[in-house]
C-alpha cells in the first residue's frame, strides 16, 4: 500500500509535526513499507490459531480483598515526627 504525500502531510499535521519536503518523502516511503508488511500479515490464515488474551501463559491469582482490623491511632501517629489532632502534620511545600 503506497501512501500519498497528502496522506503523510495529514498524519504529520495530526501529530503536530512540521516536516520538510525531504522528510515527507522519506516518511512516505517508510510508512508505505510498514503498511506493506502489515498487508502481508493479513494474508496469513489464522483460522486455527486461538485468540491471545495475554502475552503471559500464566494468569495472576488475586486474593479476595477483605477489610482487616485497623491499627490503633496511637500506634499510627506514634512514629510521626509531628501531628495535629489525630492527623499527620507535614511541612508546607508551596509558598
Amino acid at each position: 500500500m503506497s501512501l500519498t504525500l497528502d496522506e503523510v502531510k495529514h498524519i504529520a499535521h495530526l501529530a503536530r509535526l512540521e516536516l520538510s519536503a525531504e522528510e515527507l518523502e522519506l516518511y512516505r516511503q517508510q510508512l508505505s513499507s510498514i503498511l506493506d508488511h502489515v498487508a502481508q500479515l493479513d494474508e496469513l490464515d489464522t483460522a486455527d490459531v486461538e485468540p491471545l488474551t495475554s502475552v503471559l501463559a500464566e494468569q495472576s491469582e488475586l486474593r479476595v480483598d477483605e477489610p482487616g482490623q485497623a491499627l490503633p491511632l496511637d500506634k499510627l501517629l506514634g512514629n510521626a515526627p509531628d501531628t495535629d489532632r489525630d492527623q499527620f502534620k507535614v511541612p508546607p511545600i508551596l509558598d
